[in-house]
C-alpha cells in the first residue's frame, strides 16, 4: 500500500485564506474516497501534525496523528521527515521540509520577494531561502494560479515542468448557513461596505481610508474583517474613523451574513496568490469592485468592477456605482454567483489527486 503523508501543521493555525484551502482539500479528498474515487486498499492517507491544534479534523476515511514535540518550523523541519520516511509528503501551505525530495509542496504566491518591506526581516529570510529549497528538492510544486506560475518561474528559478496550477473552490460558503443577529453583535449600521483580507500591507487597505470621504458623503460604513498581525507583517499604524468598523475574526456562519448583507465587497490589494474573498462575496450575492493587478482579473473574470489600486479616485467611483446603481448591483450580483460556480473543491481535489498519483 502506497502511503501519502499530509503536513497538518495548518491545523495549529487561525484560518485565512490558505488554511482553508488546505482543510476543504482534505475535505474532499476524503469524500472521494469514500466514493471509491480513491482505491483506499491501493493508497493510505494520514494528517500528521504537532500537539498544538486548534482545529480538529472530522474526517471518514484520512487519519490524524500528532507527532513529535515539537511545534512549528522546528516541528516541520526536523521531526515531520521523520516520521514521513516511508511514504510520499503532502504539503498545502507554503512550508514544508527542506530537505525532503519525496514531496509536493503548494506555493500560493511569491510575496515575500515581490513585497519584502510588507514583512519582518525574519519571515522574509526565512521564506525566501525555503520556497527557492522547496522548488529545487521537491518533485512538483502545486500553485494557486497561473500568474503565481510565472512569478515561482521567476523569483525561485522553479522549473516549468515541475510546476502544476489549481484553482482554489468556493463551495464551502455555500455549506455554511448566514448567522443570524451578526449586524447587532458588532454594531454595525447599514448600508455598508465589506473588506475581507489579513492586514498585510500589500493588501493596500490604506486605500479604503483614503476614499473615506466619499464613502462618508453617501452615507455608508465600511466593515473590515481581519486581524492586523504586526509579528508577521511588521507594525502599521491605521487610521481609526467612527465610519470603519474593524470585527477582527468572525466565524464562517458570520462571514456569509456579511457578506449577504453588504452594499457592495472592496478588494484593494496589489498583489495576490489567488484572492479568495472575491470570490466568496460574489457566491454570497454580494456586487464586487477590485483592484485590477496580480492573479485578480485571472480568478474574478467579467463579474466585478475593476479600479487603479492606486487610485482612490477610481476606487471611489466605482464604490458609488455598485452602491447607486440598482440594476448594476443587481446585476454584479448575478454575474458573480455564475462565476463563481466555475470554482469548486472537488475539481481542485481531483487535480491534486492526479498530481499526487502520477508522482508515487
Amino acid at each position: 500500500m502506497t502511503k501519502i503523508y499530509i503536513n497538518a501543521r495548518f491545523l495549529t493555525q487561525t484560518i485565512t485564506g490558505v488554511q482553508r484551502y488546505a482543510l476543504e482539500l482534505v475535505k474532499e479528498m476524503d469524500e472521494m474516497i469514500d466514493r471509491g474515487e480513491i482505491d483506499s486498499s491501493e493508497y493510505e492517507f494520514c494528517l500528521l501534525s504537532p500537539s498544538n491544534i486548534v482545529t480538529r479534523p472530522d474526517f471518514k476515511h484520512i487519519r490524524h496523528r500528532v507527532v513529535g514535540k515539537l511545534k512549528g518550523h522546528l516541528w516541520e523541519q526536523f521531526e515531520l521527515p521523520f516520521h514521513t520516511k516511508s511514504g510520499l509528503l503532502i504539503n498545502l501551505c507554503n512550508t514544508g521540509p527542506a530537505f525532503n525530495k519525496n514531496q509536493i509542496v503548494t506555493i500560493h504566491d511569491a510575496a515575500v520577494f515581490n513585497y519584502p518591506q510588507a514583512f519582518s526581516f525574519a519571515f522574509r529570510a526565512w521564506y525566501k531561502f525555503l520556497m527557492v529549497r522547496l522548488g529545487k528538492n521537491s518533485k512538483k510544486i502545486i500553485t494557486v494560479s497561473h500568474f503565481s506560475k510565472g512569478e515561482l518561474m521567476q523569483h525561485c528559478k522553479i522549473a516549468e515542468h515541475k510546476l502544476v496550477v489549481t484553482h482554489l473552490g468556493i463551495d464551502h460558503i455555500h455549506r455554511k448557513k448566514a448567522a443570524t443577529g451578526t449586524k447587532e453583535k458588532y454594531g454595525i449600521d447599514s448600508p455598508y461596505i465589506l473588506a475581507v483580507s489579513t492586514m498585510n500591507p500589500y493588501k493596500n487597505f490604506n486605500l479604503i481610508f483614503d476614499v473615506l470621504p466619499e464613502i462618508e458623503a453617501h452615507n455608508l460604513n465600511v466593515v473590515i474583517v481581519g486581524s492586523k498581525n504586526s509579528k508577521v507583517f511588521g507594525e502599521q499604524a491605521w487610521t481609526e474613523s467612527d465610519t470603519v468598523n474593524w470585527v477582527g475574526y468572525v466565524t464562517d456562519e458570520e462571514l456569509k451574513a456579511l457578506y449577504e448583507d453588504a452594499a457592495g465587497f472592496i478588494f484593494p490589494s496589489l498583489y495576490e496568490g489567488f484572492g479568495l474573498p472575491p470570490l466568496e462575496a460574489m457566491a454570497s450575492g454580494c456586487p464586487v469592485i477590485v483592484s485590477s493587478r496580480a492573479s485578480i482579473p485571472e480568478v474574478c473574470g467579467d463579474a466585478v468592477l475593476y479600479f487603479d489600486p492606486n487610485s482612490p479616485k477610481d476606487a471611489a467611483s466605482r464604490l458609488i456605482e455598485i452602491t447607486s446603481n440598482p440594476d448594476l448591483s443587481q446585476q454584479l450580483s448575478y454575474k458573480g454567483k455564475n462565476h463563481s460556480g466555475l470554482f469548486s473543491w472537488n475539481k481542485c481535489a481531483k487535480d491534486t489527486v492526479n498530481i499526487i498519483m502520477s508522482t508515487v
